[in-house]
């Protein structure tokens, strides 16, 4: 007799959660960037702002836009609530996450996934980007009180560095399961306090960059610009598969792998040691 799938989705062994950072994980640019330009701010202007905060560690890794918003004078006299929901029309989406919100909801080899988005962009950002896709109680990103104008007041939470930490902690709580049933997906800095939690509690972590930050964490790295990409360490650490099986699941979802090229990346700075000899010894 078959399994019933929802008894299947209710049993805790079967249980995960997928979580996913937003900006340069499920889109190919910045919401920085985008909001910059769509309000007339010279990106090289916010670059300059967000380098320089994250240089002196003024707010978390990743809240830099949060902060622009709240105290630079240019960013807060120019943006209100509407300019954030337009970024979200207009940021490059990568291609096939409708699909892999389906197949992680409709569940892999008797393993269901809740996909969750933890990010520091802002929320209506998130919200305008991924509607009709991710539904909005599953994604966490800054929240700001508005004026009546429209214009941003104070701010209510900042999903970035350890906020994610606290979010997924809270998600681990409601859905009664263990920190070894967690999946998450980012690709920078502001990833790197959540994927450490989740290594040292048996998650499993995936980079979609080649970022040192992440990449010398994450336990797999996986570069494309598709979404579904993430599912050949999904399917290989957690169902078990083959690569061959891998290759015709992704066929029957009409995807075609092309291209698999498994690499070990060695990150080194090499220079001159200060005193050193300066001519090369032969060591016999």
């Amino acid at each position: 007799m078959a399994a019933n799938p929802t008894i299947m989705a209710d049993n805790p062994i079967k249980r995960y959660i997928f979580a996913s950072d937003f900006d340069q994980t499920l889109t190919f640019n910045d919401s920085g960037y985008v909001l910059a330009e769509l309000v007339g701010i010279p990106v090289d202007e916010f670059e300059r702002k967000a380098k320089g905060m994250a240089k002196i560690n003024l707010v978390q890794q990743g809240a830099e836009l949060a902060y622009l918003l709240l105290h630079d004078p240019e960013f807060k006299a120019k943006v209100r609530k509407e300019h954030l929901y337009e970024v979200g029309r207009r940021i490059r989406l990568k291609g096939d996450i409708k699909l892999l919100y389906q197949i992680l909801a409709t569940g892999i080899d008797g393993h269901f996934f809740d996909f969750y988005v933890l990010s520091a962009a802002p929320v209506e950002v998130i919200h305008s980007a991924l509607e009709g896709i991710v539904p909005k109680n599953h994604i966490f990103g800054t929240e700001f009180r508005y004026k009546p104008s429209g214009e941003i007041d104070t701010i209510i939470r900042a999903t970035a560095g350890y906020g994610k930490v606290a979010v997924l902690n809270q998600l681990l709580a409601e859905h009664v399961i263990g920190p070894d049933h967690v999946i998450y997906s980012g690709d920078g800095s502001s990833d790197i306090h959540v994927m450490l939690q989740l290594n040292a509690r048996d998650g499993l972590t995936i980079a979609v960059s080649e970022s040192p930050h992440v990449s010398q964490i994450a336990k797999r790295t996986v570069l494309s610009t598709s979404a579904v990409a993430v599912l050949a360490p999904i399917l290989e650490e957690i169902a078990g598969w083959e690569r061959a099986r891998i290759r015709s699941f992704f066929e029957v979802n009409g995807m075609l792998i092309q291209e698999w090229e498994r690499v070990r990346t060695d990150w080194l700075t090499v220079r001159p040691a200060v005193g050193e000899l300066s001519e090369p010894v032969d060591v016999k």
